[in-house]
């Protein structure tokens, strides 16, 4: 900035903050009156926002160091480049030169983060007055932004490319920098768990040979922020309820592209449990009902867990009983001696508070009710934090939300609270190309479009399309979660399926609709009520003969020959499920059951009943790394009026692993294509545990073993070729085998490689299966 002298010999000093020093001297005691302002060089600007900023009175006296006050709010202002303040007898001439204006913002060297995501970030805009200062912020910010990343090499430099008009072209210049990776994680103070099993609770992660992959190897230090809370809840979870992180030190390498980070941990006693109580402080309330509800034993390591669930269950009893402001206190008593806690569950009155309302903000797609059915709890009902806090995970588990907070507040007074919900939209449709692959399917295509918060109401519509080697299919669904706004289910969908030969000597095609609705009658259990309207065809079935080129006999069993056509089917029919995971309140153990029955026979040709029934366990409650689970499934067709069940009625597919889609069962070997021909009952047991198998667990390899064991069985019609009877017996089949999980991020694989260890002669094996694993 150019600085001005007046007559006087009064400097007016003024400079960039930091960049000037500030020089003194004596100034003569005399003011100056200024009848008129002159303003000149400005453009833009109008004068009288100038002198609103100078606020110099005319004809008034005016100090000195009024003068100089009235340049530094006009620089202040960052509008302008320079700013002279001249007094000139009575003038006080304002000479100022404009910041120019940005023409356009435009990014170079950028390929890990776009243009649209810098733009967002920076403040400077086109039709915007430049400003160095503000340049620099966005600068600044764009290198943090690559720092998140772990490029902490990046920088940002503003460029200006002067234009005509008094504009500017500003340009980011970007310098990404490679990746600041985290070479090795140790850990100082530990004595109970090794590095190695340390570093398999923490988010970061060393870098390894998929480093190229991986991004929680680099460095972030929001993540050992977090970091150090898993640390703390691991050890806390393990009995060490003294547990503390000392300090993390991160250390830069003397090459500057990676990082030693060091946790210095102090681990304290180990505690197990002492004496379990459960006391009564309200009167009339008997301790009984929430003393069955504890979890926690005596000599059992202290975990906050299983401290957190059993106050859960007593909650779930105040609750049922409709005793409204209980409080369920756990007092610990630390016993330094023998590293014991003893603890008692106290039942305490907590104070009235009452909810006032729920507010909800943020949500421009989804609706208000949408989000206001997650709560149980409205207006006017006593005030639960453990229930906002479910409902607060209730609205995040939509998947409607990039970020869902759920707040509470002091209301009108002390005894009301409001509950604040902020919610951040994130986009909730799909369209998805992709390709699949089963060692019996073999490769498959799959396109498909869904919406699961469809105009903002959280309704589903999912269309989707597939085909694999032997069968294509298309689906549409529509699902509304709170038909006629309460907890009902209502869903429907049509379906097309068609078989080529999938592993079978005919083929198969179903056309249908299904409807209906479900409901809950318990916090665990729902049950449904669903009716289906379908045309099943079989097609394509050769009468044993000779081959017309080669005279050799060809053909399908002569049951298969007899129930070819297509027949309606209409069927009534309802489900009941229970899942243990809906209350959550064994985090370690889930079971679920459900049992399914249709009744065919409200019109339509096929008069049949059909059931199945699944149950299953899976629990971690062993060891928190090791997976167990179990599961028993079985079926019958139960054919109404004589009928006879029909191949595309029976049960198929691959029950038991190890055996091909088809492999098991009835089998008509007096036939030529020894076709397979389902069961009409079916039964299986599987068992399986999965494991680490010793690698860093930020490759996403697991291990396992199973075992299932299995049968399908049982023909209305044996009548099989050459007048000899299929042998429908329930032959038990079974097979071993190992696996390896590997989540990708096209989803999570399994590879099985199996050996049957129980089968008939003409079972079709399979030892190597490859596809999506599924969920439990």
């Amino acid at each position: 900035m150019k600085l001005k002298r007046s007559t006087c010999a009064v400097a007016l000093i003024a400079g960039l903050a930091g960049a000037v020093p500030v020089v003194t001297f004596p100034v003569p005691a005399f003011a100056y009156v200024f009848t008129q302002v002159r303003i000149e060089g400005n453009q833009r600007i109008e004068p009288e926002t100038i002198l609103s900023f100078a606020n110099i009175t005319r004809g008034a006296e005016t100090s000195a160091g009024e003068v100089n006050d009235a340049l530094q709010r006009i620089q202040n202002s960052g509008l302008f480049e320079t700013v002279e303040v001249v007094p000139q007898g009575n003038t006080l001439v304002i000479r100022v030169r404009e910041w120019p204006t940005i023409n356009q913002v435009a990014f170079e060297g950028n390929r890990r983060i776009d243009d649209e995501q810098l733009a967002e970030i920076a403040q400077s805009q086109s039709r915007r007055v430049y400003s160095p200062a503000t340049a620099e912020r966005d600068a600044a910010n764009m290198a943090q932004a690559y720092s998140q990343q772990g490029r902490l090499a990046a920088r940002v430099t503003p460029r200006i490319i002067p234009r005509d008009g008094n504009r500017v072209d500003l340009v980011f210049e970007v310098r990404e920098g490679d990746l600041t990776e985290i070479e090795r994680v140790g850990f100082t103070g530990n004595r109970t768990f090794s590095d190695r099993r340390l570093r398999n609770v923490l988010e970061t992660k060393q870098a390894g040979l998929l480093r190229g992959f991986i991004q929680s190897d680099s460095y972030n230090p929001e993540r050992l922020r977090l970091d150090e809370n898993l640390l703390t809840d691991f050890y806390r979870s393990q009995g060490f309820a003294d547990f503390t992180v000392q300090g993390i030190a991160p250390e830069l390498t003397r090459e500057r592209d990676a990082f030693y980070v060091t946790y210095a941990i102090n681990e304290g006693p180990r505690y197990r449990f002492g004496q379990i109580n459960t006391v009564s402080e309200i009167s009339g309330v008997d301790a009984a009902p929430f003393e069955a509800q504890n979890r926690v034993r005596s000599g059992g390591y202290y975990t906050p867990e299983i401290v957190d669930v059993t106050i859960r269950r007593m909650e779930t009893v105040a609750i049922q009983q409709g005793l409204d402001f209980v409080n369920i206190e756990p007092r610990i008593t630390r016993n330094m001696r023998n590293q014991t806690l003893d603890l008692t569950f106290a039942l305490t009155r907590g104070p009235r508070v009452f909810v006032e309302r729920i507010d909800i903000e943020g949500n421009t797609t989804t609706l208000d009710e949408v989000i206001r059915r997650q709560f149980t709890t409205v207006e006017g009902d006593p005030f639960n934090p453990r229930e906002i806090r479910n409902s607060a995970e209730r609205i995040r588990a939509l998947g409607y939300f990039a970020n869902a907070d759920v707040d509470t507040r002091e209301g009108s007074s002390p005894q009301q609270v409001i509950v604040d919900v902020n919610v951040e939209e994130q986009p909730t449709g799909t369209l998805e190309f992709g390709a699949s692959y089963g060692a019996s399917s073999g490769i498959g295509l799959t396109a498909g479009l869904s919406e699961s918060n469809f105009l903002g109401r959280g309704q589903l519509v999912d269309v989707s399309i597939s085909t694999t080697k032997g069968s294509r299919s298309g689906a549409f669904t529509f699902v509304e979660p709170y038909f006629l706004t309460r907890d009902l289910r209502f869903r429907f969908s049509g379906y097309y399926r068609e078989t080529d030969q999938d592993n079978t000597k005919y083929n198969t095609r179903s056309a249908g609709l299904e409807t209906g609705i479900e409901f809950p009658i318990s916090a665990s259990s729902r049950l449904s009520l669903n009716y289906k309207l379908s045309k099943d065809t079989i097609f394509d079935v050769t009468p044993i003969g000779p081959d017309e080129e080669t005279g050799e006999l060809e053909g399908s069993s002569p049951i298969l020959v007899a129930e070819e056509g297509g027949l309606y089917t209409s069927a009534l029919g309802y489900g009941y499920s229970y899942d243990s995971r809906r209350v959550g309140l064994n985090p370690r153990t889930a079971t679920k059951l459900s049992f399914t029955q249709d009744f065919a026979g409200i019109g339509g040709d096929v008069k049949s009943v059909t059931s199945v029934l699944t149950a299953g366990i899976e629990t971690t409650a062993w060891r928190p790394n090791v997976t167990l689970r179990g599961e028993v499934e079985a079926g019958a067709v139960n054919m109404l009026e004589d009928q006879t069940s029909r191949v595309i009625d029976r049960f198929t597919g691959q029950r038991v692993r190890g055996f091909e889609v088809n492999g098991i069962g009835p089998r008509d070997l007096e036939a030529p294509n020894e076709d397979a021909l389902g069961g009409n009952y079916y039964w299986v047991a599987r068992a399986e545990a999965q494991f680490p198998i010793g690698l860093p667990e930020e490759y996403g390899l697991t291990g396992g073993l199973f075992a299932d064991v299995g049968s399908i069985w049982g023909l209305d019609n044996t009548a099989g070729a050459n007048g000899v009877e299929v042998d429908d017996s329930m032959h038990p089949r079974a097979a071993v085998g190992v696996s390896l999980f590997w989540t990708t991020p096209i989803g999570p694989l399994r590879m099985n490689f199996s050996k049957a260890v129980e089968q008939q002669e003409y079972d079709e094996e399979q030892n190597f299966d490859l596809t999506l694993s599924t969920r439990f």
